[in-house]
């Protein structure tokens, strides 16, 4: 959430934010509403201090043994005006909370103003693999090794679930837990298992809510949400919290299960892993200080990668425009591995830096060493988020002969053995 303090002496800036990021927010409507309800603010206190005024007047003249009626009358008169302001003061700071809860993030000024056209590849990695033989998708390979099965999936569930099988499942269960691992003992991160349903606070926290209500599963009874990624009840562990400036950074790695509606979506890539409902992710949250969140962003984004280049796959960095920004986010790069047997890039983490967005939106704050109170910063990235990391694996490590390579990392994981075959079950 942004600063109603800083809308005010910065419209113009808000108002190029919104606009550059492709959102639709009433910025006039706001500042309006603003005006009217420091008005009513002023007159309140004016109205409070005349009835504070009378009322001790009304208690001198009982003292004196004198009847104060029309003193009392005034007074009547003054509360109803202030229950009155009061009401239009609530109502006017409801509809300003919903719209400010509206307001997008501003883009860094290192961001790229304008669609995915405007996306800028900051690196890339390794090669694309080559192959003797036309290579085949993650579908057709994991229909002939038997290890994913969509068509029961789609029975249990609905269609765009997965159910993984033999091998598959234990070379997701093994993706996770190396990844785990290897941010855990590395890059120091602290592990946490947080619950898969969060409440409508933790939605509005990070900044799910209310813009992507309609792409969240919800359960109507309880106003609980299943989780859309770890990043929500992972950020908001802290939540309406003062966090002391020597606490400072926070570093948390956690594997979840996300789920998805995708109800913006419908009818695209609906085949095999692309884009599913239900999904596993490590998750890596920070909370920073102000002052080193762009720096901590960097070392997020070479974490994630380092993944990637442990598995040996080939992928590249994309610095998002600012239309491709998620709604809090104000600066975002995009990991990218190349899936052979799709002949495309497929996107398996997305690093972002929201600054205090996040942190004004649930009462998160920070005492710095000279007990000033601010907002730290936060920041999240996939480290990573499969089945999209199966697809490429599946895609890059496919044989002739219908088999598939592990990659060396992920064999202690799979009882060391060297190649995923239907008879290796």
């Amino acid at each position: 959430m942004l600063d109603l303090k800083f809308i005010r002496k910065n419209p113009d800036l808000v108002k190029e934010a919104v606009k550059n990021k492709g959102e639709d927010v009433d910025i006039d409507k706001i500042l309006e509403l603003d005006e009217k309800r420091r008005i009513i603010i002023k007159d309140l206190d004016e109205e409070r201090n005349r009835l504070n005024v009378i009322s001790k007047e009304i208690s001198k003249l009982i003292k004196e043994g004198r009847k104060p009626e029309v003193e009392k009358e005034k007074a009547k008169e003054i509360s109803e005006k202030v229950k009155d302001l009061e009401k239009k003061l609530r109502e006017i700071e409801e509809e300003l909370k919903s719209l400010l809860l509206k307001v997008p993030n501003i883009p860094h000024s290192t961001v790229p103003v304008g669609d995915s056209s405007k996306n800028k590849i900051i690196r890339t990695w390794g090669k694309k693999p080559e192959f003797s033989f036309k290579p085949l998708d993650h579908i057709k390979i994991a229909q002939n090794l038997d290890i994913i099965d969509f068509e029961r999936a789609a029975k249990i569930c609905g269609s765009n679930f997965v159910l993984f099988k033999g091998w598959g499942a234990r070379l997701e269960r093994a993706l996770y837990n190396f990844m785990l691992d290897l941010h855990i003992r590395k890059h120091k991160y602290t592990e946490v298992f947080p619950p898969f349903l969060v409440n409508r606070k933790s939605m509005i926290g990070t900044g799910q809510l209310p813009k992507l209500e309609e792409d969240m599963y919800r359960l109507k009874d309880d106003d609980y949400f299943l989780i859309p990624t770890a990043e929500v009840p992972v950020t908001n562990i802290h939540r309406e919290e003062i966090l002391d400036e020597s606490q400072l950074p926070i570093y948390y790695v956690s594997y979840t299960a996300c789920f998805r509606r995708e109800a913006g979506s419908y009818g695209k890539e609906t085949k095999g892993l692309v884009r599913v409902h239900q999904f596993d992710k490590v998750e890596l949250v920070k909370i920073v200080k102000p002052q080193d969140s762009y720096e901590e962003l960097e070392r997020l984004v070479n974490d994630a990668e380092e993944v990637l280049k442990l598995l040996g796959l080939h992928y590249r960095v994309v610095l998002l425009a600012s239309q491709e920004l998620s709604f809090a986010a104000s600066k975002c790069y995009d990991l990218e591995c190349w899936a052979p047997g799709l002949q495309r890039w497929l996107e398996v983490s997305s690093c972002s830096n929201f600054e205090d967005f996040q942190a004004r939106r649930m009462g998160m704050r920070l005492r710095t060493k000279d007990k000033k109170l601010t907002y730290p910063h936060t920041l999240n990235g996939s480290g990573l988020a499969l089945a999209r990391l199966v697809i490429c694996i599946l895609e890059t490590y496919q044989n002739k002969d219908g088999s598939v390579t592990v990659p060396q990392v992920l064999r202690p994981y799979l009882d060391n053995i060297e190649r995923i075959e239907p008879s290796k079950f």
